[in-house]
């Protein structure tokens, strides 16, 4: 008999890895739609991958088979990832969904279908998706991934349909587990306590942060804008230095993707060939090339704000640290819960010791507003220059 721990072990919450773990054995608990919600980083699309495995192996997911090793490469012909680089889950891209939900299995028992980022849905097309996952084909299975069941984030209808899983936020200890049985990463324990530790229970970016010095150094520049509140000439600065930096790191990252995808597109159309009839096509691709440059700014546009978003937060935990240390929520010289930032703990505590807990408590909220205001399409620079001059007022500093 396998063991269905194999796939499943990559699941930090146990609760979750049982429930899905019996349902796969178990057809009386096997539905053909499901939604995993949970908050950023909490492992939904681990989940996903996970349970979609299991779904398409022969043995449950046994973690060592051929459509395992498939799935996990995101290789697996059965198994369709359905996510976004825009704001919007399209309904013609839906339709396309749909098509591929009514084939048949090619390799695996089960075809799965997972939307990593079903809040992305537009109405369009939730309404498009609805009816498949109302009746999906036999062999068919639906895995929808978003942050909760608020209609904000998946419609009433849509959700309705599905058996809801709720994935938590992972503990710093399992964190550090799920980084060091990455072989791929080969971290130390301190390397991965340090990793869990700082990441907020965020998987992926406790991953990013143990493998990537630029993200470290990125993390560590925000967490001077605390420090710096008290030097107003520098803050000003600094915080434009933040934003230009969050759009570098935008276009390094997507510029072998832009020019992959305007490759394709060139070769598409024979641009560069002879002739005729390649001169006519060629004519007919500025349309094209003009709509894939819209979108790849649109991508290094969300790809910069949510740089900026991280940032943000990481500011934010700073911010609460001190605010636990200045209202006494401490147990044994730590905030309770711990530090989220414990390598900063004492630029948490000299910030407790020159502001009140309500003034911290401000600060936390207008870092809560800065976000509010990227999500409204606000310009960065304008978010982050308001940001340090609210911080400043918090902080009573003139």
């Amino acid at each position: 008999m396998t063991n269905n721990a194999g796939v499943f072990a990559t699941i930090t919450a146990p609760d979750v890895r049982e429930q899905l773990r019996r349902a796969v054995v178990d057809p009386q608990t096997l539905t053909h739609s499901w939604l995993f919600t949970g908050p950023p980083g909490s492992g939904r699309s681990i989940a996903a991958k996970a349970f979609a495995a299991a779904l398409v192996c022969p043995n449950n997911g046994c973690g060592q088979c051929e459509q395992c090793r498939m799935v996990q490469a995101g290789t697996h012909p059965d198994v369709v990832w359905v996510s976004t680089d825009g704001v919007w889950i399209h309904a013609d891209k839906v339709r396309e969904v749909i098509s591929d939900a009514a084939k048949l299995p090619t390799v695996g028992r089960r075809r799965v279908i997972v939307v990593e980022q079903a809040d992305r849905l537009n109405a369009a097309g939730s309404n498009s998706l609805l009816k498949s996952v109302e009746e999906p084909p036999a062999s068919t299975y639906f895995v929808l991934c978003a942050p909760s069941t608020d209609p904000s984030d998946i419609s009433i209808t849509l959700r309705s349909r599905c058996r809801h899983v709720y994935i938590p936020t992972p503990s710093p200890e399992a964190v550090a587990g799920v980084l060091l049985s990455d072989a791929a990463l080969a971290l130390t324990e301190e390397q991965a306590q340090w990793a869990a530790g700082v990441s907020g229970g965020h998987i992926g970016r406790a991953r990013h942060l143990a493998r990537d010095e630029k993200a470290r150094a990125k993390r560590a520049a925000a967490l001077k804008v605390p420090q710096l509140v008290y030097e107003p000439a520098k803050l000003y600065r600094y915080v434009g230095e933040l934003v230009a930096k969050a759009q570098e790191e935008a276009e390094s990252l997507l510029a072998t993707q832009d020019q992959r995808e305007r490759d394709e597109l060139e070769d598409a159309y024979g641009v560069g060939a002879k002739g005729k009839g390649a001169a006519k096509a060629q004519r007919g691709s500025a349309g094209a090339v003009a709509e894939l440059e819209r979108k790849q700014k649109m991508r290094r546009t969300r790809q910069s704000s949510e740089s900026l978003d991280l940032a943000l937060i990481d500011i934010a935990g700073l911010y609460r640290d001190a605010m636990m240390v200045a209202t006494g929520a401490v147990v044994d010289g730590e905030p309770v819960g711990g530090f989220q930032h414990p390598d900063m703990a004492a630029t948490a505590r000299e910030l407790a010791r020159r502001n009140s807990g309500a003034a911290l408590v401000q600060c936390i909220d207008a870092v809560t507003e800065c976000r509010q205001r990227l999500l409204s399409n606000v310009k960065p620079e304008l978010a982050l220059m308001a940001l340090a001059g609210r911080l400043q007022q918090c902080c009573a500093v003139v």
